[in-house]
């Protein structure tokens, strides 16, 4: 078979998986995605169900993250502070950027409101996903953890008397986020940002580069990858936030028109945008691919975390969604609204991020390019590891099939950023998505375990 029919059959193979993923339904003209709708409704029932614990535990998810309740002696291989950042590296990225701006280009201002909507819900679903990561981890012969909804997912199915069912559905997410945790599309978009602000054009050189910096990294494990995202999550947030700040500053007094046209164009938006339900559906369609919450991704990371009491961990992950969809999302829309380029034609994504700075800052494309290669790189680092659990869980633990892995996902970043890989990234976006398909399954019926567990332990601290 040629390479061009190869290519030819991998392409139709990743457009019938994407058609499959991503079906959407048509709703008063707009196409709702179900998906995004399973993710949603899942974030929905979980906030009712736990008495909406997103909001009126805020504060002890605070405290605990602060170490008031650290315990030296939990097993566990990082901090939980380091568990939050390794997870914030796998979803703080370009669609806190462009991704944000895609909303508004096809939702209009007002998806900016329903995308802090949905990342409030997804803070329930994230708390309970990272609860059940913890407590079903397994402790590994040399002292690290494994967990994540592989092994919850098990458990669920298994508990219900269906074994069988249970190791299909745990086999199926782990095999998807093995394909999911390839680092095409961030070590593309770096390549792609670098190329347009430098001119630098070699593909093949940027790749190898790339990879090893990030076999730098990985070779080290969570912990590794822990050190440097504790301290490049804090980084790559005050580049990016310290510029929307100044921008936001110069322009102080259109913020509260701004926020007007949000909360209008929320309720009452142009025909154009599909009307309210266009607006509803692009505000969370964006806030589902930028926290991930239900996805599965993060709790993978939380289950390293060193704690005695599970609950603990999943206030600890219900901040993530507020700081990646509620506060950088929210940031990033306010100076899109505030410049008035999404009034703009002919401009999407990064380009309209880039204009509205650069309206302000001439050299921010530089800024932008920086903090893209940031946001990138972290990802493809946490993801590596996401990958390596679902590896080993369908290999096994063995030093063999650890190196064997990392050695593949770094060859794989080598030639991630070549052109003409939109059907890489189609299919890497299917797989993605098709890890929430198991995991809320096992998110809903695992639920009133994780009531029980959430009530005893509010309970043991309460005051």
């Amino acid at each position: 078979m040629s390479d061009f029919s190869f290519q030819q059959a991998f392409e139709w193979l990743s457009s019938a998986i994407a058609s499959v993923v991503f079906y959407a339904i048509p709703v008063n003209g707009a196409a709702l995605p179900v998906t995004v709708l399973w993710l949603v409704l899942g974030a929905v029932v979980f906030t009712c169900y736990l008495g909406f614990i997103n909001i009126r535990g805020f504060r002890h998810a605070i405290r605990v993250l602060r170490g008031d309740y650290a315990d030296k002696t939990a097993k566990g291989e990082i901090t939980q502070f380091q568990a939050l950042s390794a997870a914030l590296s796998g979803t703080v990225g370009t669609g806190n950027i462009a991704g944000v701006a895609v909303a508004i280009a096809l939702g209009g201002p007002g998806a900016t409101f329903w995308m802090i909507v949905a990342g409030f819900l997804g803070m329930t679903t994230k708390f309970v996903e990272c609860t059940l990561a913890v407590k079903y981890r397994v402790y590994n012969a040399d002292g690290s953890t494994s967990g994540g909804p592989m092994y919850y997912i098990k458990a669920a199915l298994d508990k219900y008397g269906l074994p069988r069912l249970g190791s299909f559905l745990a086999a199926f997410f782990a095999i998807a986020c093995v394909f999911g945790s390839a680092g095409f599309v961030h070590v593309n978009q770096g390549f792609s940002q670098v190329k347009l602000v430098t001119g630098f054009d070699n593909a093949w050189v940027f790749g190898l580069v790339y990879s090893f910096l990030v076999g730098l990294v990985i070779v080290g494990g969570i912990k590794s990858i822990a050190k440097v995202t504790s301290k490049l999550v804090p980084l790559m947030c005050a580049i990016y936030l310290s510029a929307a700040f100044v921008f936001l500053a110069l322009h102080f007094d259109a913020i509260p028109a701004a926020v007007w046209t949000i909360l209008h164009s929320a309720f009452a938006p142009e025909a154009a945008y599909g009307g309210v339900i266009g607006v509803i559906i692009q505000g969370f369609r964006r806030a589902a691919y930028s926290n991930e919450a239900g996805i599965g991704s993060s709790p993978i990371a939380h289950s390293a975390a060193r704690t005695k009491d599970p609950v603990s961990e999943g206030f600890v992950g219900l901040l993530e969604p507020f700081i990646d969809t509620v506060v950088i999302c929210t940031i990033s829309a306010l100076v899109i609204v505030v410049s008035g380029v999404y009034l703009q034609p002919g401009l999407d994504g990064v380009q309209m991020t880039s204009a509205a700075f650069g309206s302000v800052f001439d050299w921010f494309p530089l800024v932008l390019m920086v903090a893209l290669l940031l946001f990138g790189y972290s990802t493809v680092v946490s993801w590596s590891f996401y990958g390596l659990k679902s590896w080993t869980y369908l290999f096994g633990h063995s030093d063999f099939t650890q190196r064997s892995f990392k050695l593949l996902f770094c060859s794989v970043v080598a030639i991630g950023a070549v052109p003409n890989m939109l059907a890489v990234f189609d299919f890497i976006d299917s797989m993605i998505f098709l890890m929430a398909v198991p995991n809320i399954l096992a998110l809903y019926l695992l639920l009133p375990e994780v009531k029980q567990d959430l009530k005893a332990y509010l309970l043991k601290h309460k005051g």
